[in-house]
């Protein structure tokens, strides 16, 4: 009898990955977002059929060379189910990048009463709030996980489709970290996706220097006038040593992805410049892709 043979190995340019998250957070427009971008999307498919999935990709990597594969309560245990496919997927040296919706309790709120659909764990009759924290907790792990965490709370779609072209092109080779730094305002909320937190409120505010209002922390004057601060200098030195400390502590432990948030008042000045300033050092350590997302200043687009 003839010796089985091996599973072929992935080729250099295939590409799957597994869309889950939110019940709400829009796996559906990610998923619309995939088609478009020439992948072969598969939704809710039984925990028990995923490992004949990737069998199917793996076996077939011309026509599958690009796979996006929807997983989410649907299946049940979200954490098993993810399990499943990662393992079904790594016994055929297939490394899956893993992308992660949410948003805010108050936006999947408002989304459920637009278009009336009922939450696949409102089932206990407790209301659709605590359906969601529910789901919260079971996705807990699966979130930490994730490669790419998109918070869809203010994202039109264009938006969400220029962040998930984003992420598809961060991702981190062998030990190496998947960086994206997000500049924001406090007044709108700190980015659900943020893993850590700089507040930059402390350095001095252009937006009260009336030849710098409006003008954003992309531009040469604000960039010399938030950079040339004697506090800002120290600041980026703190940041760069503690970067160069914390990152390979966070390879070490299997990490692969870190976002990054500095927010000020409204996110349009001080924590653009000092995120723009903050990338350009990350990209030095030669640690990994970084990407950079202004989010306030895509809101005001």
């Amino acid at each position: 009898m003839p010796d089985r043979l091996p599973a072929p190995h992935a080729p250099e340019n295939q590409h799957v990955a597994i869309i889950t998250g939110l019940s709400g957070a829009g796996k559906t427009a990610t998923s619309k977002i995939f088609e478009d971008l020439g992948y072969t999307v598969v939704d809710n498919v039984p925990s028990e059929l995923l490992r004949d999935l990737a069998e199917l990709v793996a076996n077939d990597p011309l026509r599958y060379d690009r796979v996006a594969i929807v997983l989410d309560v649907r299946q049940g245990d979200a954490p098993l189910a993810l399990g499943s496919a990662l393992g079904a997927l790594h016994g055929r040296d297939i490394e899956p990048q893993i992308v992660f919706l949410e948003a805010s309790d108050e936006a999947l709120i408002r989304r459920y009463s637009e278009t009336r659909h009922r939450h696949p764990l409102d089932n206990q009759n407790d209301g659709i709030e605590s359906a969601i924290a529910r789901e919260r907790e079971m996705l807990d792990e699966v979130r930490d996980m994730a490669q790419a965490t998109i918070d869809t709370t203010d994202l039109a779609f264009k938006q969400l489709r220029e962040r998930i072209i984003a992420a598809l092109g961060a991702q981190p080779g062998p030990e190496q970290l998947s960086l994206q730094v997000i500049s924001f305002g406090f007044k709108y909320g700190v980015p659900l996706e943020s893993d850590l937190v700089f507040d930059v409120r402390f350095m001095e505010n252009p937006f009260y220097r009336p030849e710098l209002r409006e003008s954003s922390g992309l531009t040469e004057l604000v960039r010399e006038f938030v950079l040339g601060q004697p506090i800002t200098e120290q600041f980026l030195a703190h940041l760069d040593s503690f970067f160069a400390t914390v990152i390979p502590a966070y390879l070490a432990e299997g990490k692969t992805r870190l976002t990054v948030a500095v927010g000020c008042t409204g996110g349009f000045h001080r924590s653009v410049a000092i995120g723009e300033a903050l990338a350009a050092q990350l990209r030095d350590l030669h640690m990994g892709p970084v990407v950079v997302w202004h989010r306030e200043l895509e809101r005001r687009r």
